[in-house]
């Protein structure tokens, strides 16, 4: 094991790193602090962990403090817990100056080993070393850290490419200045539809629709069996593959249990509501779909009005479609309720006494003084009864919760107007992705 251990780290520090698209997503890297890196499979949390190592480089730690060990390596195979600490004896071993200064440790797909949790707090403790990990197993997701690790790590989400991730892997600038001409407009708007189409998933950039779609159906195929089928033991494989492909076929809408019970038992398909609920929760546990409730101060009402569900890309959505086409509407809804996860909101949605309903008001996670956020999407307000219906409902929001400004994000449309209510600034998708705020 040593010998195959010496080999693993030496091939680590022969070879440079695999260039790779900059992610925007930041790691804490806190003293006495694990970095958790969490997200559905194949996102790209190892190519964040790639440009974590790649930034410490540039910052000048040397490469020999560097460690670094997959162990999905077929070599390391079986690896018990009690052979985890070889690992950082074997690296002390080679580079033994390292043992003086400050060395950063990441380890991907250590969940693979049983027992990991008490080898890495015990690392924690005894070395003088920034430990990072990643994963593909929903054994990494928050829940199960905060468990296992008890309250030692700070766990990071990471979601597929943002727009301007998008834009970046595909070697174009998505910074705007001061003013953005009608060339750059045009192109912007361009790239937008085909995110909005293709997704964000790091591999499926730029490849055809057909082997796009074959793609992200197999991601889904492996989340179901390895992160909710193998996970929680589910034997009844039925609602679950029909509950995935309603939600995925149908993002941004609500979604009540019942009346998909009810539809289930129509079709004579057998499944408890409880687990329908249990089944909801493992999908969101594993990052395929997320779900916001309604914003409302009473339990009692958040309880009784349905979630609504949206997957966790869009290009998921599109290769679940049930039609020939997909509602760009609920797509980019689903942009911009992702956009607000990234950068770490608070989510709800809002129904006004009248009914009205905004698609979302979203509050820093933080708290603090700042004004909650009310956003409203369309695909286009050109029809005056769409315009009417949009406006009024951020107008009674506004009014209701006493707030001074709404948006409302479209595909192309951009003007400000005021109302009774406040000011209500139309932004077209891309300038809206891509703000800096």
């Amino acid at each position: 094991m040593d010998s195959i251990l010496e080999q693993i780290i030496g091939d680590f520090q022969e070879r440079p790193l695999p260039a790779l698209t900059r992610r925007d997503v930041a790691l804490p890297a806190l003293a006495g602090k694990i970095d958790t890196l969490i997200g559905m499979r194949r996102t790209g949390k190892s190519w964040r962990v790639y440009q974590a190592m790649s930034d410490l480089l540039a910052q000048g730690t040397p490469k020999e403090s560097l460690l670094f060990v997959n162990l999905d390596d077929e070599r390391l195979h079986p690896l018990a817990a009690a052979d985890l600490q070889r690992i950082p004896e074997t690296f002390f071993r080679l580079f033994p100056e390292s043992k003086q200064r400050r060395c950063h440790f990441f380890f991907d797909e250590i969940q693979n080993v049983p027992g990991w949790e008490r080898f890495v707090r015990r690392l924690l403790d005894t070395e003088n070393a920034q430990v990072t990990l990643a994963g593909s197993s929903a054994k990494l997701l928050s829940r199960e850290i905060a468990t296992t690790l008890r309250g030692r790590s700070l766990a990071t989400e990471i979601f597929p490419f943002s727009f301007a991730e998008a834009l970046r892997h595909a070697g174009e600038d998505g910074s705007l200045g001061k003013t953005v001409g009608s060339a750059r407009r045009a192109l912007l708007a361009n790239r937008l539809r085909g995110y909005l189409a293709d997704g964000g998933f790091p591999e499926v950039q730029g490849v055809e629709a057909p082997l796009r779609v074959r793609i992200l159906q197999e991601y889904v195929d492996v989340v179901v069996l390895r992160d909710v089928v193998e996970r929680h033991g589910i034997g009844n494989l039925a609602p679950l593959r029909y509950l995935i492909r309603h939600l995925l076929g149908a993002p941004a809408c609500a979604f009540s249990v019942n009346r998909f019970h009810n539809d289930l038992q129509s079709q004579g398909i057998a499944c408890g509501k409880n687990s329908l609920h249990e089944y909801l929760a493992h999908l969101e546990d594993a990052y395929l779909v997320q779900t916001i409730g309604i914003d409302a101060r009473s339990a009692r009402q958040r309880q009784v009005n349905p979630r609504k569900v949206y997957p966790i890309d869009t290009g998921l959505a599109q290769a679940f479609r049930h039609g020939a086409s997909m509602d760009r509407g609920r797509l980019l809804e689903t942009l911009v309720f992702l956009d607000l996860r990234r950068r770490g909101m608070q989510i709800a949605y809002f129904r006004s006494a009248q009914g009205f309903e905004v698609d979302f008001l979203a509050r820093p996670a933080a708290g603090g003084d700042a004004e909650p956020l009310a956003i409203q999407v369309a695909e286009t307000i050109a029809d005056a009864k769409t315009r009417q219906r949009e406006l009024r409902a951020l107008v009674a929001l506004m009014t209701e919760r006493k707030l001074s400004r709404g948006t409302l994000v479209t595909l192309d449309e951009e003007e400000r107007i005021d109302t009774e209510g406040g000011l209500v600034e139309v932004v077209p998708a891309w300038r809206w992705l891509l703000r800096q705020e």
